[in-house]
């Protein structure tokens, strides 16, 4: 095992074993959030401005966080989103474009919309009917002030086979966007809003706080504990290769010497 070549792979072996167990460390620098964010954080109410910027993806730790919108409606874009759960019933949500003041966005001369659902309602009816009368209500044009949660884009999807093309089941900004008016050069928030206050005879969405994270991420804790194992398998390896290689060498001593007793005799 003193030999030149095994020295100098047990020297390759240290390498290897130093560079998986950096890699360790790193993980372990990262399993554990030491500034995590403070308990309640999304309960408290921010301009949407100070949260999210239009176009921009929603960050992880803000995720839920409730925020304050300025805008008004645009009138023809109140629309029905189906397979909408509240405290475990299923029924739908109206939707509708806020087209978002100067003094939310800070954005001067640029348009820019939200997504918002106003409100729940056990029956597609109901919520046709709330659609329509909302409709007829911005026409006014009147500019008003929401609180609610922000929420990430759920992404559209293509209707199963048979299925209304037409039917929404998902709450996408992007799938409502092909759906709105009035949005030449028009900027668009890529989360949505769960309005606090329903709208229009609607039930309260049920939008609860997120869950506080874990300041512990344990997936990372495998992972440098994987690490670990792979450095002691590189030490390992090359014990195996040493010692493999030193018996084979006793063999054939063994297998010499007694050839030569038999010649002797």
């Amino acid at each position: 095992m003193l030999r030149r070549q095994w020295l100098l792979m047990l020297a390759l072996c240290l390498v290897v074993a130093g560079v998986f167990a950096w890699l360790g460390q790193w993980q372990l620098a990262r399993a554990i959030d030491t500034d995590p964010p403070p308990a309640g954080r999304t309960e408290q109410v921010r301009p949407i401005a100070d949260v999210v910027q239009p176009g921009a993806y929603l960050e992880e730790p803000s995720v839920g966080q409730r925020v304050e919108v300025q805008g008004s409606w645009v009138p023809g874009d109140f629309s029905v989103v189906s397979s909408r759960f509240n405290d475990g019933v299923e029924g739908y949500w109206v939707t509708g474009q806020l087209r978002v003041a100067e003094e939310s966005t800070g954005l001067a001369g640029q348009p820019v919309s939200l997504a918002v659902a106003v409100g729940w309602t056990p029956t597609r009816e109901e919520a046709d009917a709330a659609a329509s009368a909302l409709d007829e209500a911005a026409a006014s044009g009147d500019s008003l002030q929401l609180t609610g949660r922000l929420i990430s884009d759920e992404g559209p999807v293509l209707p199963p086979p048979g299925a209304d093309p037409q039917e929404m089941t998902r709450m996408s900004p992007a799938a409502l966007l092909a759906r709105w008016h009035d949005i030449e050069g028009l900027d668009v928030y890529r989360p949505y809003l769960t309005s606090d206050e329903p709208l229009a005879g609607l039930e309260s969405i049920s939008s609860p706080a997120p869950a506080e994270a874990s300041p512990v991420n344990w997936l990372n804790i495998f992972y440098a504990a994987e690490w670990a194992v792979f450095a002691g398998f590189a030490f390992y390896l090359w014990y195996r290769l040493a010692r493999d290689a030193w018996e084979k060498e006793l063999e054939d001593l063994e297998e010499a010497a007694s050839h030569g007793g038999v010649r002797g005799a």
